[in-house]
């Protein structure tokens, strides 16, 4: 006998959402991230949040620059920059400029579980560079005058520790080298530089950016060459993707471009010269002089009029 089989719907199970997710959560012991729900509800950019809670979940000391980031996202140097710059505004992230011992400037970066939280010089952030030690009172030297620092505001959680290494001076290219302000800036430079984000959005300059690349562009006005040739010759060709900031890729398309030679200066107009008389022989004293036609020379003119007068008289 076959079994009986009903129409009736099956029960539901007792308190379970009639629409909606429906978490099936696990308990996990290792390999896990404890994100805030301000953070990972936060409105916005779905960009911002993944890159922040990729930054969480990494150990410290990671690197997180915009060329990291953009090698393990799909996305590109722009959404990346604009979810850090969001981060940072929102007080997520911060970054630091700071002076080791050895005098070498490095950017440290920290982020926040919870903004406003203790910086890290607070009781539980990560101690500072240690200071220098102290010499001798026989070579002691006179105290030196401080120098002018920006304020710059606290953080907590670094996520890269750089720690002071004793040894030989710091690379050339690891130095900070001195930027002029932008105020001191060619305004002509600064607007083509500006205006190269209207052809390629990706040419974005910030203030520094462009006030270190303003001298360049204006040994290229000086030489002669107009701001649209100077747009077209720095955004030809550019490549699809930028393994740095685009500012590098500026710098070396003006330092490696000749400079165009300028144009010859006009010839001054020629001063038409009279014509050149030929020689003739003159009749009475047989002397050369410069004539149209035969005849005598000046002296021997005056001479016959001079006879002329005197017979007259």
């Amino acid at each position: 006998m076959a079994d009986s089989q009903s129409n009736a719907r099956l029960r539901a199970d007792a308190g379970a959402p009639t629409s909606g997710v429906i978490h099936v959560r696990t308990r996990l012991t290792a390999d896990f991230t404890v994100v805030s729900n301000a953070l990972a509800q936060r409105r916005g950019s779905a960009v911002t949040v993944g890159v922040a809670v990729y930054i969480l979940s990494l150990p410290t000391g990671a690197p997180v620059t915009i060329a990291a980031l953009c090698e393990h996202f799909s996305e590109g140097e722009i959404l990346i920059s604009r979810a850090l710059r969001e981060l940072e505004a929102a007080g997520y992230l911060e970054r630091r400029r700071e002076r080791l011992v050895s005098g070498q400037i490095r950017t440290r970066t920290y982020f926040y579980d919870v903004p406003g939280g203790d910086g890290p010089d607070g009781p539980d952030g990560p101690p500072g560079p240690p200071e220098p030690p102290t010499p001798p009172r026989s070579q002691a030297r006179p105290p030196e005058r401080p120098r002018e620092r920006s304020v710059v505001r606290e953080s907590a959680s670094p996520l890269r520790e750089v720690a002071p290494a004793p040894g030989p001076a710091p690379a050339p290219e690891e130095t900070e080298s001195p930027v002029p302000a932008l105020g001191d800036a060619d305004p002509k430079a600064v607007a083509v530089l500006s205006a190269l984000r209207r052809v390629d959005p990706r040419l974005v300059l910030s203030a520094r950016e462009a006030a270190r690349l303003a001298p360049a562009v204006t040994e290229w006005l000086a030489a002669g060459v107009g701001a649209h040739e100077i747009t077209e010759l720095l955004t030809v060709r550019l490549p699809d993707r930028f393994r740095a900031r685009p500012a590098s890729f500026l710098a070396f398309r003006l330092r490696e471009t000749p400079l165009p030679v300028p144009p010859l200066l006009p010839l001054p107009p020629t001063v038409e010269r009279p014509a050149v008389l030929p020689f003739q022989t003159c009749d009475g004293c047989e002397r050369a002089f410069r004539a149209q036609e035969p005849g005598r020379c000046r002296s021997c003119r005056d001479h016959v009029v001079g006879e002329s007068l005197r017979a007259a008289g």
